[in-house]
């Protein structure tokens, strides 16, 4: 597009919000990202984003798509420190029906603290000419109609109001979106949404890690049975930069950690189902007490549904639609987004009539994936929904757990899980014929009596 004057806001300066301004910065809009926070130089702790203290990953779906919009990106990361972990290869996982096996690379994470994540990320955007960031400003209000919005009503740091104009408004503010209200002041009606919210409490605690097991060491991740009939209770340990581990405890309604921190290493060894976090972490050295948090409901506003939408106006991240982070896609669904953004643009050509229908309704496609990915289990914790999972949700769910177990005796099939799981793939590769006939076989191995961790692993975690 060769437009110079195309102008975009996108409002919100956290992940989703930098790619998207890098997505729409990439088709030739001049775009201003306006954060109401003072967002920090390097990889520091941001105002208005507790979740950064909890443990995040970037699966490769994600990665794919952030390195298309920001070419390089990966390899800055792995410079600053960031690991690179092959699925399953270097994944110490027990599901619900027992130890996964650590099969050969099929996809890859990237693990960081989200500090630097966020740093990266933003650097690289911000060195975009064509983007310019409006720190310490809130948005107070929408401008325009029902049926075109026509830019933003800003409040900076020094109380000073103005209008912000704009071709295009995106909101990437997060869970905090005013979006339903904003859209009721136009006239236009409430949009549809769900929530699934499993009262899940998170305590996260930083370690270094015993310097023999600094520079490799797998993810270890307990995950909790949501059709125990009782509170799901699970964690996961990150490598992260700086050869630290970041290891996050979490407990659904009745069964959450505190956030104290003598409490932590309690948890850890006696609400698991297995000792392996406890005795890990009791061989490193603690950095931080305990971070806590209870913003962890799935929320899913469905935008692209609505009778009426407003022309120069979409809705991204968070403010979409917010996943559990125990599943660790909300970055990789947010910049699979930017892209779809990115291609609608090229498409169908900016300033097309419907332009901004299709491009909600675009975004919407990444997150519909990662939504039934997180319901799909977390309907089934106690007190979730007043008349419990659907007859439809059962059924599915009842599949899910036999490729689960499956999958920890069959390598093909753990590999198409983690297809699905990493966003390469969309959930029809657990439905072709040789998949649904592995689920029918069941595991070709023997369960695994413990943790897959080499000797060599126990000995430099000084396990043994």
């Amino acid at each position: 597009m060769s437009d110079r004057s195309a102008t975009a806001v996108v409002l919100g300066g956290s992940v989703a919000g930098m790619l998207t301004a890098r997505a729409l910065a990439s088709v030739g809009v001049r775009v201003t990202v306006v954060e109401r926070d003072a967002l920090p130089a390097g990889p520091e702790p941001r105002k208005g984003l507790p979740q950064a203290r909890h443990v995040h990953q970037l699966w490769s779906g994600g990665a794919h798509a952030m390195e298309e919009l920001l070419p390089g990106v990966t390899a800055r990361l792995r410079e600053a420190g960031a690991r690179r972990l092959p699925v399953t290869t270097d994944m110490v996982g027990l599901s619900p029906r027992g130890w996964y096996r650590r099969w050969a690379e099929s996809h890859f994470m990237l693990l960081c603290s989200r500090d630097l994540l966020d740093a990266t990320v933003r650097a690289q955007v911000l060195a975009d000419e064509r983007i310019e960031l409006v720190e310490r400003a809130e948005v107070l209000d929408l401008e325009g109609t029902a049926a075109a919005v026509t830019g933003v009503l800003l409040r900076a740091h020094d109380d000073i109001r103005r209008t912000l104009r704009a071709d295009l408004v995106v909101d990437a503010t997060g869970r905090g979106s005013r979006t339903p209200h904003w859209l009721t002041a136009l006239g236009l009606p409430q949009a549809e949404v769900r929530e699934v919210n499993s009262g899940v409490a998170y305590a996260s605690r930083l370690f270094q890690a015993p310097e023999a097991a600094e520079d490799d060491f797998p993810v270890v991740n307990i995950q909790p049975e949501p059709r125990s009939g009782g509170p799901g209770r699970g964690g996961v340990l990150l490598p992260i930069e700086h050869g630290r581990w970041l290891v996050t405890l979490f407990g659904t309604r009745g069964g959450e950690p505190t956030s104290t921190t003598a409490d932590f290493d309690v948890y850890a060894r006696k609400e698991q189902r297995h000792p392996i976090l406890a005795d890990l972490i009791a061989q490193a050295e603690p950095l931080s007490d305990v971070s806590f948090t209870r913003a962890t409901a799935n929320r899913r506003h469905f935008y692209e549904r609505m009778a009426g939408w407003p022309e120069n106006f979409v809705v991204v991240g968070d403010a979409l639609a917010a996943f559990n982070p125990i599943y660790g896609h909300g970055m990789s669904v947010a910049a699979q987004a930017a892209v779809a953004l990115r291609t609608t643009v090229q498409d169908f050509g900016w300033g097309t009539p419907g332009l901004s229908r299709r491009l909600q309704k675009a975004v919407a496609r990444p997150a519909r994936a990662a939504w039934d990915l997180a319901i799909g289990q977390d309907v089934f914790y106690p007190g979730v929904t007043e008349s419990g999972p659907t007859r439809a949700e059962r059924l599915v769910s009842a599949y899910v757990d036999r490729l689960t177990y499956t999958a920890t005796g069959n390598g093909r099939v753990a590999r198409a899980v983690t297809d699905v799981m990493s966003l390469e793939k969309g959930a029809g590769v657990l439905l072709t014929p040789s998949v649904l006939l592995a689920a029918v076989v069941g595991p070709l191995k023997p369960a695994l009596s413990g943790p897959p961790l080499t000797g060599d692993e126990l000995k430099r975690a000084g396990l043994q």
